[in-house]
């Protein structure tokens, strides 16, 4: 059996009669966002270090904002908190333009400057199980009240939300669920994330496919029956220059309009990741295969003595945004599912070894995009050169079979001339020419 992990977007039923403890605690877990936050900034500012998420449950386990949500949830808080300032780390050295996490408020003040009220954004809040009882026959949920929301601290008190989802979909083996108020709306919703256990599926096939993940072409695969594909990111990084300029202009970092922002840009990122994803897989599918290998990239921010590599200021922002080992989680679950193993390889020198022959050159790689062999007088597609050498995974030393061009008469046109796929926000990835066809 395999384990799989959905999440099911419903409707509250009962809005009007959970809506405003719902609200308290949208509330509360952005105030302990800000405690946590101030706390944060205060250690950066003494040590030079971020608290990880563990310091800050152990610093804060007893502040009273901690309590204005189930410990579960309060958790998950810090933990985001925490992922937020680690971004934020890996940003600053290279993007001058980077800020840490903001404050989830908006100040209000007089004619005279003096602030004179602070409001507070509604805050998505995750339960986990042990803050949640489901009723699946009557489609309700019991969400646990933070203690400072009850008549009294250790008493047994819930938000009890009926729910519905879309036809077709039942909702069993609960492990969380979350309250994420829809701005546009004005209304709450619940995200509900259910374990499902499926029957392990058949491998489509027996080949293997190479992904080399990059930046101007985000994934390029390579599959063994001689075909090819691209996948560029000028989408993603069309967002993540105007993104970021959007949000330096906003005059709070925590405010309603940076936080819609950073909410459509993540939102933005999701899509065209998972589409990727589902696209690279279904095409592997088609091409029977049952392996991927995708090239092993931690560290890759790094040089050898752990400096942040500097590759100027375009090139910073793109290597510190380059999401590839969330791209490479969704692909492995997704492949997962359609029975496909994924493995990480060493990707060492794959982008300089000529493929068809085997040979070494960093001066064979001439330009972007552009991959020539003086040995075999071969020209093709540098990031499918890399992604057929993952495929081959030409460092495994135990591989006989690991070595480009070992008795092959192999032909370099499909290297040459790859299939490439244009990102389309509605339909998600298209053939180049229909989707340039497409335009008005």
């Amino acid at each position: 059996m395999l384990e799989v992990h959905r999440t099911h977007r419903a409707k509250i039923l009962n809005h009007s009669q959970v809506a405003e403890m719902l609200n308290q605690h949208g509330w509360s877990a952005s105030k302990l966002w800000n405690v946590a936050n101030y706390h944060s900034r205060e250690v950066w500012e003494e040590t030079g270090e971020i608290p990880d998420h563990g310091d800050l449950k152990d610093e804060l386990k007893t502040h009273n904002k901690y309590k204005g949500l189930h410990s579960q949830s309060s958790q998950r808080v810090l933990e985001e908190l925490a992922e937020a300032f680690n971004s934020w780390y890996g940003k600053r050295k290279s993007d001058n333009r980077a800020n840490p996490p903001g404050y989830r408020k908006k100040n209000y003040y007089d004619s005279e400057g003096h602030r004179v009220h602070e409001e507070h954004p509604r805050s998505t809040v995750t339960w986990k199980q042990n803050g949640i009882k489901h009723d699946t026959n009557n489609g309700r949920v019991r969400l646990s009240k933070g203690a400072n929301h009850k008549e009294h601290p250790k008493a047994w008190e819930y938000i009890l939300v009926e729910y519905e989802t879309r036809p077709g979909v039942t909702v069993e083996n609960l492990q969380q669920a979350r309250a994420v108020y829809d701005k546009a709306k004005g209304r709450w919703e619940l995200h509900l994330v259910c374990k499902d256990e499926i029957e392990t599926p058949t491998a489509p096939g027996n080949e293997t496919a190479g992904v080399d993940l990059g930046i101007c072409n985000f994934a390029a695969v390579a599959y063994s029956t001689e075909e090819a594909d691209l996948y560029p990111g000028n989408r993603l990084k069309q967002d993540g220059y105007y993104f970021p300029k959007e949000i330096a202009k906003c005059d709070d970092s925590g405010g309603d309009r940076a936080t819609r922002l950073h909410h459509k840009w993540s939102e933005r990122r999701t899509h065209f990741f998972h589409s990727l994803a589902k696209h690279i897989v279904e095409r592997c599918i088609k091409n029977d295969v049952g392996r991927i290998n995708v090239g092993k990239l931690a560290g890759v921010r790094e040089d050898d003595n752990g400096e942040s590599k500097n590759w100027g200021k375009h090139g910073n922002l793109d290597l510190h945004g380059w999401a590839f080992d969330r791209f490479s989680n969704i692909l492995e679950y997704k492949a997962k599912v359609e029975g496909i193993e994924v493995v990480e390889v060493d990707e060492r020198d794959t982008s300089k070894t000529c493929c068809v022959c085997g040979r070494e050159d960093d001066s064979q790689r001439v330009e972007r995009g552009l991959y020539v062999c003086e040995t075999c007088d071969a020209a093709f597609n540098a990031d499918v050169n890399g992604a057929e050498n993952i495929r081959l995974d030409i460092n495994d030393e135990s591989n006989s079979e690991s070595a480009p061009g070992l008795g092959e008469d192999r032909s370099t046109g499909w290297l040459a001339q790859p299939g490439v796929y244009l990102y389309d926000l509605s339909r998600g990835f298209q053939p180049r020419r229909e989707v340039v066809d497409c335009k008005p």
